[in-house]
């Protein structure tokens, strides 16, 4: 089972939140690779090259997120903004919220502090830290481990490096198995949230906010839920209005 769903409905032009003459961020669809790498696999349809066509102008890419993961996308229209920016990125005045759903009820707070390789063919393993805040809890009627309903979190979490699925491989070192990922979840609970019509990886890259390294103004951008994603937050909606 890939870690994507239909890209059938997507527009060709990805949705900007923020652009100005150096930099923009976009809002990138789940199931699209941002660019062409060995986990491919055959694909021919990229962020970077739907970027470079939609804005006629080379793309440089800041950071990157993964095939299945939504949400704020930041680039680059000169190398040396790029460069400048990457800079920023390492630092903790770079903001990165994600939205992430999982398994089990953690607690209200917590930071994963856990070394991580690269990723395929790069086993050094470097340090990684990602930090964790509950934003709802709520329990479905599917039977697993022995008991009659299954428990889910809404965590909002906050990576201060940028390691190879770092968020997906952290909420897996604890037990608490992101919702969707099919390469370091949980089969058991992805089959639960797919017979509720939620097909899609639930992380989603919400929002980012940093220094311009040109204007020196503060950038915000927010990327709003997709359809998918806006069904499983419903979930936690619901959960937060009956208590």
């Amino acid at each position: 089972m890939n870690e994507t769903f239909s890209l059938a409905d997507e527009p060709a032009e990805l949705p900007v939140l923020y652009a100005d003459a150096w930099l923009a961020v976009i809002d990138k669809p789940a199931g699209l690779m941002v660019h062409d790498s060995a986990l491919a696999r055959g694909e021919t349809d990229f962020v970077a090259d739907r970027l470079r066509a939609q804005f006629g102008r080379p793309v440089f890419l800041v950071h990157r997120l993964d095939r299945a993961t939504s949400g704020c996308l930041l680039l680059a229209f000169e190398r040396e903004v790029a460069s400048a920016l990457g800079k920023v990125l390492m630092s903790r005045e770079f903001e990165k919220d994600y939205l992430a759903v999982c398994r089990g009820w953690p607690e209200d707070a917590f930071t994963i502090d856990y070394p991580l390789d690269g990723g395929p063919g790069k086993p050094l393993k470097k340090p990684a830290i990602t930090r964790f805040r509950r934003l709802g809890r709520c329990e479905l009627a599917h039977p697993s481990g022995g008991f009659e309903t299954s428990r889910y979190a809404l965590l909002l979490a906050q990576p201060e490096t940028g390691r190879f699925r770092q968020i997906r491989r952290h909420l897996k070192h604890v037990s608490h198995h992101l919702i969707g990922d099919t390469s370091h979840g949980d089969g058991r609970h992805n089959r639960a949230f797919r017979m509720l019509g939620i097909h899609r990886m639930l992380l989603h890259a919400q929002r980012l906010a940093f220094l311009h390294p040109v204007t020196g103004e503060r950038v915000t951008a927010t990327a709003p839920a997709d359809r998918e994603l806006a069904k499983a937050l419903a979930l936690f909606e619901a959960e937060d209005s009956a208590r």
